[in-house]
């Protein structure tokens, strides 16, 4: 088969952790851009790769690519393409579309326009034409449009690649599944010794980390992606890819585990847990973080703590609470979380060894390391 070029995108600051999965999996000519990852490979790999990156949320193969710099023009261009080639007339579509262009300042009219290129080609060829459906579209086309550079890309994806399919409930605010891993990555979760999560709402934390510990592939509970529905989708191919990656699921010796003091939370968790396969890798407790002692060792805590958006003197309360349990019963820790108020840090009494900047959704977030030491730090040392 031939190799061809492929974007895996991402969250913000991921980028790295990406480009080194990708790597990892046999990916060529990987090259780090805003928020994606290109790389080359073949028809097999761009399975391979959406079944079995944590850090990627879809994979685009892009298949035109050209400048204009007015509606008319990009119309008549994609008038001319070939879409027949990519869809039927019995297809349903979408066209989602990103632009960043004094040319074109509107996604959605840019979007329109294409759609009406491929509406207007069809009719013409066929006297027919392929419908739109934006809930649930049979062929995902992604359009880019930075200045006035125009691609136009196929998503081999579909839905984003963070739905992995054992989500059946979610607690308030829950953390999206790529930002989990990714998170977990840059903590330097390998899957080796234990992780404790204290606050851990509906369990997306633990679930992405049992999932790596054991080396199963995140989308092993997904149904469905958008390259099944291609013209030249291979089956054989795809059924052969998913059984050699399962081949290397491996054993996990560790513990993960969580601590929430919100029962219902803790029923969402153990039920996501529980549909991702999981409930011999990652346990839950109802406990209070704030009255609990270390006793795992060694232990990485990692959590996304709860955040009152109108209220600074409960974040005030909760990071220094954060801060005393931390150095007073966690000794011997790294200590990582994300937080989206981003005076966090001066509350919590520590000074966070590593500060990394992350985006949960549209917010900015800040992801904090505590190196808690038993006595000061340079007892600690000699």
């Amino acid at each position: 088969m031939e190799n061809f070029k492929l974007q895996a995108k991402t969250f913000f600051g991921f980028e790295t952790i990406l480009a080194d999965e990708l790597r990892s999996i046999g990916a060529a000519d990987v090259s780090i851009k805003n928020r994606l990852v290109e790389f080359y490979g073949d028809t097999g790999f761009m399975y391979k790769a959406n079944y079995s990156l944590s850090t990627a949320l879809r994979i685009l193969k892009p298949i035109l690519s050209f400048s204009v710099k007015n509606e008319n023009q990009l119309y008549e261009r994609f008038k001319k393409f070939e879409w027949e080639n990519y869809l039927s007339i019995e297809n349903t579509f979408v066209i989602d579309a990103t632009v960043h262009s004094s040319y074109f300042t509107h996604s959605h009219y840019a979007a329109l326009k294409v759609k009406d290129a491929l509406a207007d080609r069809f009719q013409q060829k066929f006297g027919k034409r392929p419908s739109v459906d934006k809930i649930k579209p049979e062929i995902w086309f992604n359009l880019h449009i930075s200045h006035d550079k125009v691609t136009l890309s196929l998503d081999s994806s579909g839905e984003s690649l963070h739905r992995r399919g054992y989500k059946t409930a979610h607690g308030k605010a829950p953390l999206n599944e790529v930002l989990a891993a990714g998170l977990l990555k840059t903590a330097g979760w390998n899957g080796k010794g234990n992780l404790l999560d204290p606050m851990c709402g509906s369990g997306t934390i633990l679930t992405e980390a049992a999932l790596m510990a054991a080396n199963i592939p995140p989308q092993i509970h997904r149904k469905h992606f958008a390259f099944q529905n291609w013209k030249d989708y291979d089956e054989i191919l795809f059924d052969k890819i998913k059984e050699t990656r399962l081949k290397r699921i491996s054993e996990f010796s560790g513990k993960i585990v969580g601590f929430d003091i919100n029962p219902t939370v803790l029923e969402i968790a153990e039920q996501n847990i529980s549909n991702a396969g999981l409930s011999d890798f990652a346990e839950v407790f109802r406990k209070d973080f704030f009255k609990t002692e270390k006793d795992l060792f060694p232990v990485l805590i990692l959590f996304n703590p709860p955040y009152n958006e109108r209220l600074e003197s409960d974040n005030e309360i909760l990071y220094k609470s954060i801060g005393d349990t931390l150095k007073n019963n966690y000794p011997n820790t790294f200590a990582w979380f994300i937080t989206s108020d981003l005076s966090a840090k001066k509350f919590v009494g520590l000074k966070p060894s590593k500060k990394i900047k992350v985006y949960n959704g549209k917010l900015e977030c800040d992801f904090l390391r505590y190196d808690i030491y038993e006595g000061s730090k340079k007892a600690s040392k000699t």
